[in-house]
């Protein structure tokens, strides 16, 4: 996932932001060490920081789904990840890098979604889009001066380039067998919550016709009712009542 990140915004900066040119594209970390040996413009992505996006995190569980329709199993809704990219100009002019961030800068601010046809690797076959967003404060947990310590490098103008993209978790959880029936309902009056009386409710049916008194304990079932849910223009299901006198 993290390399096709890193291809697609690779791609992205050389088509609308370099023109053509012969400026390289590194993914290297800017240290004291890798300045001193470039010899060629170059536009550095560093990637410094990886965390979830905990704000767009859902517990839900996705359907899976069989050749011919059925549900075989469910899965976890792809997570998102924030990827955060030191976005930096290396030339022998200041004034050169400027413009070469105010390229990529101008590129970037287009695509604050980038559709799964513009990502590339396995990102292209998510449905989900990566949102981008560019040279935004950073938060109170992060400083970029920190950043430039950290790397023993000195300071210099950067843009903070952040790619959200969806992380597919690789579960599965088995569905049961498809329903091939309908359901089966067993209604029981307020009288009758004794275990005897539910258990006859669910055994079988005494002799036909309705009562309007409760059930004995050695009494048969007496009530068998069949109701029909929806209306005659658009009928819904069936259901058969045991044990429930009619009011």
């Amino acid at each position: 996932m993290i390399q096709d990140v890193d291809e697609t915004l690779r791609a992205l900066i050389k088509r609308e932001a370099l023109n053509g040119t012969q400026v390289e594209i590194a993914f290297d970390a800017p240290t004291r060490d890798w300045s001193a040996r470039r010899n060629a413009p170059t536009i550095d992505l560093y990637l410094y920081d990886i965390r979830e996006d905990m704000t767009r995190r859902d517990a839900a569980m996705a359907p899976v789904r069989s050749d011919v329709g059925y549900v075989v199993g469910h899965s976890p809704i792809p997570r998102r990840f924030k990827l955060s990219y030191l976005l930096t100009a290396w030339t022998q002019r200041p004034e050169d890098e400027h413009r070469l961030l105010a390229a990529c800068l101008g590129a970037l601010i287009r695509y604050d979604v980038l559709a799964p046809a513009d990502m590339h690797g396995a990102l292209a076959e998510q449905p989900i889009p990566a949102l981008v967003t560019v040279a935004l404060p950073l938060g109170p947990d992060r400083s970029i001066a920190d950043i430039w310590s950290a790397m023993g490098g000195e300071m210099k103008p950067s843009l903070d380039v952040v790619v959200t993209v969806p992380f597919v978790v690789s579960r599965e959880v088995a569905a049961g067998a498809p329903v091939r029936e309908m359901p089966r309902i067993s209604v029981v009056g307020p009288e009758g919550e004794d275990g005897r009386r539910i258990a006859r409710a669910r055994a079988g049916r005494g002799p036909a016709g309705a009562r309007t008194g409760p059930l004995r304990p050695d009494e048969p079932i007496a009530q068998d009712e069949t109701v029909v849910g929806g209306t005659k223009e658009n009928p819904g299901r069936l259901f058969r009542l045991r044990g429930h006198p009619r009011p």
